[in-house]
């Protein structure tokens, strides 16, 4: 019975140590996306022992963000207590901001081609007149 046990403590053990890593090592691609897998590592990490709060798993998300997202982590970070905040409303937040982001680059690559539309039919007309 006890080898039975300490086989199983060290495959949790091993386990653990291999979800940790992944945990650690996690990157930010999408906010939706990113944090699926964050939340399914983290829940996987529990069912192994792990001892893990929200605000470990905040604290880590908002570690691994992007660049792009560096003034909304700095605005979260000091206008919310990190102990009181939950997942869902930084998830939230962030959808929120990268929503905009998208937008406004939706909205600049717009002008951009419309621009150039612009300068190029109008010298075509231009050398044909």
């Amino acid at each position: 019975m006890k080898q039975k046990y300490q086989g199983t403590t060290r495959v949790k053990r091993a386990q653990l140590q291999a979800l940790r890593r992944e945990f650690e090592v996690l990157q930010m691609k999408g906010v939706d996306e990113y944090f699926a897998r964050t939340l399914t590592i983290a829940n996987k990490m529990k069912v192994n022992g792990e001892k893990m709060n929200q605000t470990v798993i905040i604290e880590k998300i908002l570690r691994s963000m992007t660049s792009k997202f560096d003034y909304v982590v700095c605005s979260v970070e000091e206008s919310n207590d990190l102990d009181t905040l939950t997942i869902d409303e930084l998830q939230s937040s962030l959808l929120v901001h990268e929503q905009r982001m998208n937008g406004h680059r939706s909205g600049e690559e717009q002008v951009l081609k419309v621009s150039y539309e612009d300068r190029v039919g109008g010298r075509g007309r231009g050398r044909g007149g």
